[in-house]
């Protein structure tokens, strides 16, 4: 059962829309190695904004994602490929399917 998760929007600089993105669905492997990380997705919600959605049973699961290799390959990155910082949500899971 999930209980939390994390709501990340990213805003690519201009011309780096598609390295922010093959970025993205190159991370998908590193998120298949979290035990913890229930679901993960990466999505694109217009020409430069994209964003990562993703489920933990607990804290302790989520701030593992947050301190695993996603987030540091982001944040080693994200100067060159993002207009601003990542904005990132803690969310509580309500109810899932």
């Amino acid at each position: 059962m999930v209980t939390v998760g994390l709501l990340v929007r990213l805003e690519a600089k201009s011309g780096k829309e598609q390295v922010v993105a093959d970025f993205l669905k190159s991370a998908l492997s590193m998120a298949q190695n979290e035990p913890a990380t229930v679901t993960w997705y990466a999505v694109q919600l217009g020409p430069s904004t994209f964003g990562i959605f993703d489920t933990f049973p607990n804290d302790a699961g989520r701030q593992a994602h947050l301190n695993g290799p996603i987030a540091a390959a982001l944040m080693a990155n994200a100067a060159d490929l993002l207009a601003s910082d990542p904005v990132i949500e803690m969310v509580d899971i309500l109810a899932a399917k």
